[in-house]
């Protein structure tokens, strides 16, 4: 690798070189650094299957958080306040998106710094974090507080449900601070190798948030206002004890006053690599929200078919999404050791196991579509819509999989300004295939599922022609960026 790259990834100073580096080299390892993982030597698809495994847990946790509310209010309060918990589902991810984002930029530099044995910059990082991190979650806290009643009245929200909607975001808004530093905590971790921690921690947020629900609903009768209030306590419960752990088990945390001096490059670089990272999310919230209009104007039941098919997808992506948090870690490392040819190695045999689990649900949508659909509902027509829009974008799983593992290895080698220009790819696909596919006589509204196949095709085409080029290597981008 070129001496730009050690300028810009290991900078002054290596870690201690000797005994420290070799015992490092080994891989997952106990004791000051708790369960860190160096991914730079050894079987890149074991290291990448064995980090991702504890994040697949994690993310079926995550979908069960999520839903927690959703099932307490509708079975406890009644059916506006679960209107009301539902409508704010949108516009809650596009705070969320920033916080995480940021997120993921801090575990990227961290990850990098480890693959490089730079110790001295992985502490930089994880005290400016801080900075990065309560600066963020305060600002999007405020934000979201005072724009509560203007972005439900901006979504057409009912009268029937806008208090009961204000209400619930601008309290779960309220505890974007703990979110915040929850997501940074748990990013860092897994930048170090340690995917297990965040997950138990996850499990306990999940159990604390259930009880709370049910206390605070049940016994207190603080409706939605109970249920927003559960979610971020359970979140600063989590963030607390992620960060407790990490200060007692990881040696990097430990940081001493005179360490916590913000760090002008560090704060920026968190920017430039978490910001994209954030818009992307948020533009691809927005296309969603888009295409939702279209599907509206077709009636309830292809309404009923699309949210089923909504819910299908969102686990059929679990594996792929842990997959990619798996594989953007492996890549920064890779990339902060100087291993290029680790780094395409790992998305080679990362993208074989995304395609092989996605042609693998093909024959299980042809044999058990239906069976699958009518799990969730018993009106013929939506079965119907649901099995054969569930034919359609099926086939096209795999896909979703080379969208993932390229995101993740651009992503990791710090390429993440791209993130933009792949969520505007989105969003334009979206919008305008929509308009075109439904609006063919002999498709109807089978073009939204049309829209979603080709929209997945053209963002993968992209994404794949992104890693070939190339410039996603440091010495590359380091080229190009003196160029212009």
């Amino acid at each position: 690798m070129k001496e730009q790259m050690k300028e810009r990834v290991r900078e002054p100073e290596k870690m201690q070189a000797g005994e420290q580096i070799k015992e490092q080299r080994e891989g997952s390892k106990e004791g000051q650094n708790g369960r860190t993982m160096d991914m730079t030597v050894g079987s890149p698809i074991g290291h990448i299957l064995r980090f991702a495994l504890p994040l697949l847990v994690g993310n079926v946790f995550q979908q069960l958080y999520n839903m927690v509310d959703s099932l307490v209010v509708g079975n406890y309060v009644g059916a506006n306040a679960l209107a009301a918990v539902g409508n704010c589902g949108s516009m809650n991810n596009l705070f969320f998106a920033l916080a995480n984002g940021l997120s993921i930029g801090i575990g990227i530099l961290v990850a990098q710094y480890f693959g490089a044995k730079n110790e001295q910059r992985i502490r930089a990082v994880i005290a400016n974090a801080v900075y990065v991190l309560g600066g963020v979650g305060i600002v999007t806290s405020i934000l979201g507080i005072l724009l509560s009643r203007p972005a439900m009245l901006l979504l057409g929200t009912p009268d029937t449900i806008l208090e009961d909607s204000v209400i619930y975001m601008a309290v779960t808004c309220a505890g974007m601070l703990g979110i915040a530093f929850y997501n940074g905590a748990s990013a860092i971790l897994r930048a170090l190798g340690d995917s297990r921690t965040p997950l138990y921690f996850l499990i306990v947020s999940c159990l604390i948030n259930v009880v709370l629900d049910l206390l605070f609903v049940l016994q207190f009768h603080w409706s939605v206002f109970g249920v927003a209030l559960a979610t971020i306590i359970a979140q600063f419960v989590s963030a607390g004890a992620c960060i407790i752990y990490a200060w007692k088990r990881v040696s990097y945390f430990r940081l001493k006053k005179e360490e916590f001096k913000p760090d002008k490059q560090i704060i920026k670089r968190s920017f430039e690599l978490g910001f994209p990272i954030a818009l992307q999310s948020s533009m691809i919230s927005i296309s969603c929200l888009v295409l939702q209009g279209v599907i509206n104007s077709f009636g309830e039941s292809v309404m009923a078919a699309s949210n089923i098919i909504n819910r299908i997808e969102q686990l059929v992506q679990q594996p792929f999404s842990s997959l990619h948090a798996a594989l953007t870690t492996y890549a920064g490392q890779n990339i902060g050791a100087e291993n290029v040819e680790r780094v395409k190695k790992g998305y080679r045999q990362s993208g074989a196991v995304a395609a092989i689990f996605g042609l693998a649900t093909i024959p299980v949508a042809y044999l058990f579509g239906e069976n699958i659909i009518g799990a969730f509902v018993k009106d013929a027509e939506v079965i119907a819509i649901g099995t054969k829009a569930l034919h359609i974008d099926s086939l096209f799983y795999a896909v979703v999989g080379m969208i993932h593992v390229s995101r993740a290895v651009l992503n990791g080698c710090g390429d993440t300004g791209f993130a933009v220009l792949n969520g505007l790819t989105e969003v334009v696909c979206r919008v305008v295939y929509s308009q075109v596919f439904t609006r063919i006589p002999f498709i109807g509204y089978w073009g939204i599922w049309v829209t979603t196949a080709a929209t997945w095709v053209t963002t993968a085409f992209v994404c794949v022609l992104r890693y070939m080029s190339g410039v996603w290597q440091p010495e590359k981008r380091e080229a190009k960026r003196k160029k212009w």
